[in-house]
């Protein structure tokens, strides 16, 4: 509805208070730092504050360790905490050593664990083959590698058949290698094992074995057992910990999250001598509060002045809307936020868009099911598009009953219609086709018309004059684009209204005012160079866009035919799955209702999305490049957000 009113404030004090500063301006919540140097204009002596952020890196190693631990710290509120900060600092380095003893023990442990069943799987490979690993390590002329060779390997070793030191004996095999062993002197050992290792042979490491590799296996599995035993401790002092000091990790977590937060306020601020000056913005309402409170700290002052008042600094905007509209303001950030002093266009937005959707997707149960299906992408996804598909299903819904369609049956209602003294739904869908398109086009003028409109309101609250009387969306667009259509249509009903005299003041004089809009809106705004440097390249330039501009009058309400279209394409989509289920089964068979059911999903899923995609088209090509600028900022105050 409204862009919130804010308001930017100069804060100037002695450095030794800035802490002070940050901290109430932080906790405050409401508080938008910006660049002093674009708010002053000589800015000699300034220079940036490059203290570093103390609490950066003690927040980032206790976040990593608790990532580590599998822990998800909440963010509470910790103003009760009474340490100094640092107390705090202090207090955090405990914690996160502490908590990093028992992970580095627990994730050495689960190290550990591994190894020991890939130990145990290795050495399965070997059962069967009747060797000792203790005195296989003890010999002094050989030397024997156990280990995996690939499948296409082994296939090779045909090529070192004339080598009797290229020996593989295989114990076992799996899908991708043979598992084996392969012996050779000492002296030839340099040459075999490059021989090996050219074949990717891949080598275990026996030294952890001892005895057959059945005793191997049995030893390792003891050793398992007692491994898996410690970590089990390690998990539960883990636990433990976590358990006792929850309350403790969650405040100072957040509370060093806070500290973080509001320390990196400084390097927004400016130093001039032995002062600093901090700028920022801060919604209206609590504006005289935040001051209130930064002039109890010695040596602070404090300026305050209106958003509209600092339009050259670009004040950053918050919407307000009403619980209707507030979902809508997803497709407006989507598109652009609007400027300080322009109108919001959300409520519009929330209007139209809900219309269009409800025109274009009239049916009374597939409509129930887009709101269920959007109630339920909110409630589980918080998907904000779902807040936006419960009032669309609504508006389908409505428009359902104005076509007499239910689940695509187009005369499910006609009892209804009956009992109240109609014979058939008001518009059916089929049957109406030529008088949907009327109503598409008809729904087309008057939207443009009214972004023409909202044009001339958006640029006067602007104090862009020129535009909004010269361009092809303000006063003699409107002139030109009314008298027009008015025109046409009444001589279609036999009134013929288009005399020179019509023609001259309401359609040619507004043209050629487009066409020499540029000059004229620079000379009514004030500008002091609004002539044109080369008057004929302006001319020709000009004539392309005044063609543009025409052709976009024509264009931008031809594309509202489309509403009627997607009405048409509904029902024939719906009729194509009928004929199909006819094909395939009686009406009320099984094989009949399964293809209703299938063409009913199929259509909501695909539709539903072709129509969201047709009015947010419409939206921004069709509207919004008539009146809306959207070049603003979000209103971002410095605030820690607690987790959903």
């Amino acid at each position: 509805m409204a862009v919130s009113p804010i308001k930017s404030v100069g804060i100037i004090g002695l450095k030794s208070e800035l802490e002070k500063v940050i901290n109430v301006c932080g906790s405050s919540g409401v508080f938008q730092p910006d660049d002093p140097l674009n708010f002053y204009s000589d800015t000699r002596g300034f220079s940036p504050v490059t203290d570093r952020n103390p609490y950066t890196e003690p927040l980032a190693d206790f976040t990593e360790t608790l990532s580590a631990a599998g822990i998800t710290p909440q963010i509470v509120d910790a103003s009760d905490l009474i340490d100094s900060d640092e107390q705090i600092l202090d207090r955090v380095k405990a914690m996160d050593g502490e908590l990093e003893r028992l992970v580095v023990n627990k994730a050495d442990l689960d190290q550990r664990i591994d190894q020991c069943r890939r130990s145990i799987e290795e050495a399965s490979h070997f059962t069967g083959i009747g060797v000792n690993f203790d005195k296989i390590l003890e010999c002094k002329f050989i030397k024997a590698n156990f280990g995996r060779l690939p499948r296409e390997s082994y296939e090779k070793l045909d090529k070192y058949k004339d080598n009797p030191y290229v020996s593989f004996f295989v114990c076992t095999e799996d899908d991708t290698h043979y598992w084996g062993v392969y012996v050779t002197p000492i002296d030839k050992s340099s040459d075999i094992d490059r021989i090996f290792s050219g074949l990717y042979f891949e080598r275990c490491d026996i030294k952890e074995y001892h005895g057959t590799p059945e005793q191997s296996i049995e030893i390792l599995k003891d050793h398992l057992s007692a491994l898996s035993e410690d970590h089990e401790v390690a998990s539960s002092k883990l636990d433990s910990y976590y358990k006792y000091n929850k309350n403790d990790i969650d405040k100072y977590f957040s509370k060093i999250s806070e500290m973080e937060l509001y320390s990196g306020i400084k390097k927004n601020a400016m130093i001039y001598n032995k002062s600093f000056i901090l700028v920022g913005w801060v919604p209206a309402k609590s504006a005289d509060k935040l001051v209130a409170r930064l002039e109890e700290i010695d040596s602070i002052e404090c300026s305050l002045s209106d958003g509209s008042e600092e339009l050259k600094h670009s004040p950053p905007v918050k919407l307000k809307n009403n619980f209707f509209s507030r979902p809508y303001e997803f497709f407006v950030d989507m598109y652009g936020l609007p400027c300080y002093n322009e109108p919001d266009p959300t409520l519009f937005v929330s209007l139209t868009f809900t219309v269009l959707f409800g025109m274009m997707f009239g049916d009374v149960g597939q409509g129930i099911l887009v709101s269920i299906i959007g109630f339920l992408m909110w409630k589980f996804k918080r998907m904000d598009i779902g807040k936006i598909l419960i009032p669309c299903g609504i508006a389908a819904t409505l428009f359902g009953f104005v076509y007499g369609s239910v689940f695509g049956f187009e005369h499910a209602l006609d009892p209804l219609y009956n009992s109240i003294g109609l014979k058939s739904a008001p518009l059916p869908a089929i049957e109406s086709a030529t008088t949907l398109v009327i109503i598409a086009a008809g729904i087309g003028v008057f939207l443009v018309f009214l972004a023409m409109l909202l044009n001339v309101i958006s640029s006067l609250k602007r104090r862009d004059f020129g535009r909004a009387l010269f361009s092809p969306s303000g006063v003699c667009g409107i002139v030109f684009y009314v008298s027009l259509i008015a025109g046409m249509l009444l001589s279609l009903f036999g009134i013929q209204i288009m005399n020179v005299f019509y023609v001259i003041c309401l359609i040619v004089i507004p043209v050629i005012l487009i066409y020499l809009g540029e000059p004229l809106s620079k000379l009514i705004n004030g500008e002091k160079n609004w002539k044109p440097e080369k008057w004929g390249e302006f001319l020709v330039q000009s004539f392309f866009e005044l063609f543009e501009a025409m052709l976009s009058y024509i264009t931008n309400t031809m594309s509202y035919l489309r509403i009627g279209t997607f009405v048409l394409v509904h029902a024939g989509m719906m009729l194509v799955f009928f004929t199909l289920a006819g094909l395939i089964g009686a009406e009320g068979s099984v094989p009949y209702i399964i293809m209703i059911v299938f063409g009913n999903c199929f259509v909501i899923a695909l539709e539903a999305t072709l129509v969201t995609i047709q009015v947010l088209r419409l939206e921004y090509y069709e509207l919004f490049s008539r009146f809306y600028v959207g070049d603003g900022r979000a209103f971002k105050p410095v605030r820690l957000e607690r987790r959903r």
